[in-house]
């Protein structure tokens, strides 16, 4: 039977921190790059969304100033 207080026993015990830390330090800097990608990905999605609602509201602007026109004769401006 092998004492605690053998120098090969205390080897295996660090080899086995250092893997588990290791796994645990791998894993964690998986998930903050994938998280990072994911949030990433919908602030991209979010701002095509702001650009198109922009578009459509300078294309409404511009009927509407072309309607004003045609209705009152004169440039709103």
């Amino acid at each position: 039977m092998i004492d605690v207080t053998e120098p090969q026993v205390w080897v295996l015990i660090g080899v086995f921190a250092t893997a588990v830390f290791g796994m645990l330090t791998w894993q964690t800097i998986s998930f903050n790059r994938a998280l990072k990608s994911s949030i990433d990905g919908l602030a991209a999605r979010i701002d095509g969304r702001f650009a198109a609602v922009d578009a459509k509201l300078d294309g409404l602007d511009r009927d509407v100033q072309a309607l004003t026109r045609h209705v009152f004769g004169t440039d709103p401006r």
